[in-house]
């Protein structure tokens, strides 16, 4: 978790959204509180931390519609859906759309909390992720076009002489450019090159 990180909490009814806020407090987290789907997104930034714990059926935008319009509009925000009346395609439906878990009405406060503690983990990690994806993507920006077609030679497992005939290039001029990418990437190997150039696809996409 970062102290930066907020529940928000999305209920129509006051009682259960003050019984959520209870348990986030209890765990030294802050919150904010929300009656409907869209007075929270009146207010969501789409780079918000923290997670989400709302109702699944409220009027108007019903909880998973929320999730399914946030994860259509790149809002990133884990979801924790909590409902009276949960069943098999609901579950399966909302985890598709990315919801970390389904709660069923009434769940305990331990059991709660350690739904938004994953969720809160998973915020994390994704954030961490995407500060990883933006960091490698722009330092493969940083190489000529030459570069990275040997950069996209290599992932695609050509082997150097190949290389060389390819770009034509001397042998050596492939081995000292392949090494200078690798230095300037601080990896070892071919495989590790693969990895980063995937996560930087991811951070386009």
């Amino acid at each position: 978790m970062t102290s930066k990180q907020t529940v928000f909490i999305v209920d129509d009814d006051g009682g259960p959204r003050d019984s959520v806020a209870a348990v986030v407090e209890s765990l030294g987290i802050a919150s904010r509180q929300f009656c409907s789907a869209e007075a929270f997104l009146d207010v969501c930034c789409c780079d918000a931390a923290g997670c989400l714990v709302t109702d699944l059926r409220m009027p108007g935008m019903s909880g998973l519609d929320l999730q399914e319009w946030l994860a259509a509009h790149e809002f990133r925000l884990p979801v924790v859906l909590i409902t009276a009346y949960a069943d098999v395609p609901l579950a399966v439906r909302a985890m598709k759309s990315g919801a970390v878990t389904v709660l069923e009405k009434p769940c305990s406060s331990r059991t709660l909390g350690r739904a938004i503690l994953d969720a809160l983990k998973q915020d994390t990690e994704n954030r961490r992720q995407r500060t990883r994806q933006g960091e490698v993507r722009s330092q493969l920006a940083h190489f000529s076009e030459d570069d990275r077609q040997l950069i996209d030679l290599v992932v695609a497992g050509i082997p150097n002489k190949a290389i060389a005939q390819k770009l034509n290039m001397g042998l050596r001029t492939v081995e000292r450019r392949r090494r200078h990418i690798f230095q300037s990437l601080q990896i070892e190997t071919a495989a590790q090159l693969a990895r980063l150039a995937s996560e930087a696809e991811r951070s386009d996409g």
